[in-house]
């Protein structure tokens, strides 16, 4: 029997914590849990203030497109719709609760001791977690655990300027009161890009502030200009090389001075310009865990820190931000210490191929490199393109057009990017991705049957390359 209280103490409720305390306990491990996330709940950022309820608002706001877009399919509607902030905001509320629950259920059915508590961390065994006391009084509970793992996610970072107070970021603008007509969105991410669709379609007047060229960074170039020009006709007034100089409160609402004198008037500024590792009073510096730049926890290939027994994964780590990564690199952590499930080899996390999706209006999906990162790495390539205007389209009046996009390693003839920005772009590339892990050429594509009439047999049917 262990001398420690635990064999794996978990910091953070989130997808990653909540992935690897379950299955560590699930295979037999003394396994406690520290929620560090305040009043969000069980889920992390995703469930509460990000994956979740952000694409539940995205559904919301296409509703606005849709009732116009069925008059062209006969449908008359008799007045025009109505929305209401507060609904939206109550169901969504209604249904975090429900998946809060669900989280706490699979914890308590896998045995995992659950601590409502913040936690730092005293020594390579040894963690203090603060409480509250029967009475409401602070106090505090020690543990110690053979392995900590600290999966305490990310947290939006706010750059220091005058009027800083008046803005809100991504944990905020669900519960905004009342709905924002006039919103400013500043940043140039898939957060920046993905709330300004939202909020435009749900009726908002949003400008969207970027100090870059070009919206989406790290993205296919080609992707982020056709993206952004797809936004811009839907209503977002997309300002590029701008920046906030200061915001101030007035009668009127939150005035906003940009570089060179420009002024805009908003109800609300929203600030999407990154994130940063969450790791503020864990005591990492006093133990030595070793970290980077962006305060971000330093791991090895299977996840764990310069402290052997101390370990870290998702978004405190700094690497690739996605729920889906989280989950697996806690599956690799769970493998190292408690070993593979029956009959399965240890896992291994790889980053490439990662797909991903971007909610903006259209959507964006995307796995594999960029045209100039396939260029860079690959020498010779081959890139297919296909711009089209969506059969839906063809009856509902709207000017939307779609994007599809092949990027093929000429040598190998593997298909090594794939982009799409179009309606359900993330579902179509989902399917494509798990080819492109496999390795598939774009012979594989070619031989392929497509399903028609639909949007995704456009990947398998592209033969005339655009570029060489």
């Amino acid at each position: 029997m262990s001398s420690f209280d635990f064999d794996l103490f978990v910091i953070g409720g989130g997808s990653g914590g909540v992935r690897a305390a379950r299955m560590a306990a699930g295979r037999g491990a003394r396994v406690a849990l520290a929620e560090t996330l305040g009043t969000d709940g069980l889920g992390g950022t995703c469930v509460n203030v990000g994956c979740i309820p952000k694409k539940l608002y995205s559904y919301a706001a296409h509703y606005h497109d849709a009732f116009e877009e069925s008059r062209g399919f006969g449908w008359e509607l008799d007045a025009a719709p109505t929305f209401n902030w507060s609904t939206l905001k109550a169901n969504r509320t209604k249904e975090i609760s429900r998946l809060n629950g669900v989280y706490a259920n699979l914890l308590r059915g896998a045995g995992v001791t659950v601590i409502n508590g913040f936690a730092r961390i005293d020594g390579p065994h040894a963690v203090t977690v603060a409480t509250l006391n029967a009475d409401g009084s602070p106090g505090h509970q020690s543990f110690t655990a053979a392995h900590i793992l600290i999966a305490t996610g990310g947290t939006p970072f706010v750059p220091h300027f005058t009027g800083r107070e008046h803005v809100i970021t991504s944990n905020e603008v669900f519960d905004l009161e009342p709905f924002p007509q006039r919103l400013l969105v500043v940043g140039g991410g898939y957060i920046a890009c993905e709330f300004a669709s939202i909020f435009n379609g749900l009726g908002a007047k949003v400008t969207q502030l970027y100090r870059g060229e070009q919206v989406l960074r790290g993205f296919d170039d080609e992707i982020r200009h056709f993206v952004a020009g797809e936004m811009v006709k839907a209503g977002v007034d997309l300002r590029l090389n701008a920046d906030v100089v200061d915001v101030r409160k007035t009668g009127e609402g939150l005035r906003v001075e940009c570089d060179g004198g420009n002024v805009v008037m908003a109800d609300a500024v929203l600030y999407a310009t990154g994130r940063k590792p969450n790791v503020q009073g864990l005591g990492l510096e006093a133990l030595g865990v070793a970290q980077g730049a962006q305060d971000e926890v330093i791991v090895n290939e299977h996840y764990r820190t310069n402290v052997p027994s101390i370990w870290a994964v998702g978004d405190v780590t700094n690497r690739v931000q996605l729920t889906p990564v989280a989950l697996g690199e806690a599956m690799v952590v769970v493998d190292q210490l408690f070993g593979p499930a029956a009959g399965k080899a240890p896992r291994s996390m790889g980053y490439e191929f990662i797909p991903t999706a971007v909610f903006t209006h259209p959507s964006i999906g995307t796995v594999g490199y960029s045209e100039a990162q396939a260029r860079e790495k690959f020498g010779a390539i081959t890139v297919f393109r296909s711009e089209f205007k969506a059969l839906k389209h063809t009856l509902s009046g709207s000017s939307e057009r779609t994007l599809m996009k092949l990027i093929v390693d000429t040598a190998s003839d593997r298909v090594v990017g794939l982009h799409m920005v179009g309606a359900e772009a993330g579902e179509i590339v989902q399917g494509f991705a798990v080819a492109m892990k496999a390795g598939a050429t774009k012979a594989v594509f070619d031989s392929t049957i497509g399903i028609h009439p639909t949007a995704a047999e456009e990947f398998v049917t592209m033969r005339d390359p655009v570029k060489s």
